[in-house]
This record gives C-alpha cells, sequence and structure tokens, in this order.
C-alpha cells in the first residue's frame, strides 16, 4: 500500500505533532512560553488553510489527507483549549461545550456517511472556526502580558510605561468576549448540523 506523503498531508500530519510542543508550551504559562505558543497555534492555524487548498489545486485529495486534516483540526485546537482550562486562561464550560460540539458533529456526520448521505462543512461551522482561533490566540497573548486573571504572572512593566502598549493592553481582554462570540456561534452551528441531519433519525 503506497502512502500518499504529499506536501499537504505533511502539513497536517506536522500540525498534529506540533501539537505536543503546543500544549507543552501553554503547560508552562511563563510570559515567553504563552507569547511563543499563541504564534505557534498561528503557524498551525495558517497551515490548516494552505494543505487543503494545495490538495485541491494539484490535486493531492486523498482519504488519508482527509482523514489527517479534519484529525489534526480538533486536535490542536481541543488542547490548546484544555490547556487553557489546565492554567485558569480560560473557564472550562467553554472548553466543555466547544469539544462537545466537535463531538456530537463528528459522530453526526459518521453516522451520516454511513447512511449514504453527505453533511458538509457550512458556511456557519467555517466563522466558529475563525472565531475560536482568533479567541485563542488573543487569549493566549493576554496571558503572556501577564494580564488574564487565571495566569498569576506579573504584567509586564512596560504596559503600565508606554502608552502603544497601555492601549494593547487594555484591548487583550477583548479575546474573553471573542471567545464568548465563538462559543455561541459553535451551539448555532451544531444545531444547524442537528437540523440538517434530522430526517436520518426519522428513517
Amino acid at each position: 500500500m503506497r502512502i500518499p506523503w504529499n506536501p499537504a498531508n505533511i502539513l497536517s500530519f506536522g500540525r498534529l505533532l506540533a501539537t505536543l510542543p503546543l500544549i507543552l508550551l501553554i503547560l508552562r504559562s511563563t510570559h515567553l512560553s504563552l507569547f511563543i505558543s499563541a504564534l505557534l497555534f498561528v503557524v498551525m492555524a495558517v497551515t490548516d488553510t494552505v494543505d487543503g487548498r494545495l490538495a485541491r489545486r494539484y490535486g493531492w485529495v486523498s482519504n488519508l489527507g482527509i482523514f489527517l486534516d479534519l484529525t489534526a483540526d480538533k486536535v490542536y485546537t481541543s488542547a490548546a483549549l484544555i490547556g487553557m482550562v489546565a492554567i485558569g486562561l480560560l473557564p472550562s464550560w467553554i472548553a466543555i461545550v466547544i469539544i462537545t460540539r466537535e463531538f456530537i458533529v463528528a459522530g453526526l456526520r459518521s453516522f451520516a456517511a454511513a447512511e449514504g448521505t453527505v453533511i458538509p462543512s457550512d458556511r456557519w461551522g467555517k466563522h466558529k472556526m475563525l472565531l475560536t482561533i482568533i479567541a485563542i490566540v488573543w487569549m493566549l497573548l493576554w496571558g503572556s502580558a501577564g494580564l488574564a486573571p487565571g495566569t498569576h504572572l506579573t504584567p509586564f512593566p512596560a504596559f503600565d510605561t508606554y502608552l502603544i502598549l497601555r492601549l494593547i493592553a487594555f484591548l487583550l481582554p477583548l479575546g474573553f468576549w471573542i471567545m464568548i462570540a465563538a462559543v455561541l456561534l459553535t451551539v448555532f452551528s451544531g444545531y444547524d448540523y442537528l437540523r440538517k441531519a434530522a430526517g436520518l433519525f426519522t428513517a
């Protein structure tokens, strides 16, 4: 059996491997480690977009690629959320809602596929993912600045010295409210998936 290790699949697999250093950096919970974890998460999110485009453009779409892409998305996002809960940067109920929705949708799509029905990703799910990514990065930066309530870090002195950094310090807490918006969209998109698949449960 030939395994299609093309660049798109390598990016997806690399995203899976990068989950370990991501979670270790978050759990270390220092100014530097949280800042680096935010940068790493951005890189992982970018590769999440790039690998799919490469696969479609160059005809590298494969079952392995689809599996790696879908799995990596859920693994690295869930790991980041759990790590943020562990260091007190994120309320546990937010992570529970988002991760539970992922399990429900994944199970629903698997069930639909077994019944010969394909439930594609919709715009609400994509918007939810984008908001979640933005919120995670924003909150990691918030934590790296020592401003988040649960990180127990001393704020960088620069935030008390320079006007531009004071403005940044003021804006960083907005990441929490972006996360709340992501949770609301998560619930709505999960409901939308269930609504579309309702006919499968009455057959």
